[in-house]
């Protein structure tokens, strides 16, 4: 073998060889890259569930609107999920009444919020992934710092996340409903189940 024809030999090589790093290198690009996740209402539920001492009540909320920013390369997010805390229902006229009136007094405190902070883990691009996600969480005109498991799955350009955590309302200030007569629990359980698109993010995280 000659030796111009080793050197092509070692040209073909390396640009074998440079053809996968640089793949690697745009597929760890796009990961490392900011994801915005609109949440779609028509796709997302709120439940609630309260226990006492005849029946578990169940009740739900409606998501007025809500969207997430997230920089995986600090696991840091922004954004906010707001529920319309007038719309809590829980299949009864007389408790939701009660529920409204003296509990999430929501004619004053009309939304509940969640803003996320930041993630602990990481979201694949595909498939499921769980992570917590730290943030703060505004009800009755008081926001309380919180943890909160969450499951994500990912399929395409659509996401569905599955959250479960406890509010202590009456520890948080608001007045338990009990009477005489019915005793509930001083905690409700929260099921959230989001979903969405994403959708292209308008700026860095940490430009904000």
């Amino acid at each position: 073998m000659n030796a111009s024809r080793g050197k092509g030999y070692l040209n073909i090589s390396r640009i074998g060889l440079a053809v996968p790093v640089l793949l690697a290198v745009l597929v760890l690009s796009a990961a490392a890259q900011n994801t915005a996740f609109q949440l779609d209402p028509a796709q997302t539920s709120i439940k609630f569930t309260l226990g006492d001492v005849l029946h578990t009540v169940h009740g739900t909320f409606r998501l007025k609107h809500g969207a997430l920013q997230v920089e995986p390369a600090t696991g840091k997010i922004a954004g906010e999920i707001v529920v319309d805390a007038q719309s809590g229902e829980s299949g009864s006229g007389m408790r939701d009444r009660k529920m409204h009136k003296e509990v999430l007094e929501s004619a004053h405190f009309p939304e509940i919020t969640f803003r996320p902070d930041r993630i602990d883990g990481a979201v694949a691009s595909q498939g499921k992934s769980t992570i917590k996600v730290h943030g703060t969480f505004g009800i009755h005109g008081v926001e309380h710092e919180i943890i909160v498991p969450a499951d994500v799955e990912m399929s395409g350009d659509h996401w569905t996340a599955t959250v479960h955590f406890t509010v202590p309302y009456a520890k948080w200030g608001m007045k338990n409903p009990s009477t005489l007569f019915l005793r509930v629990n001083d905690s409700a359980e929260i099921d959230l189940v989001a979903a969405g698109g994403l959708v292209k993010p308008t700026s860095s995280i940490s430009a904000q």
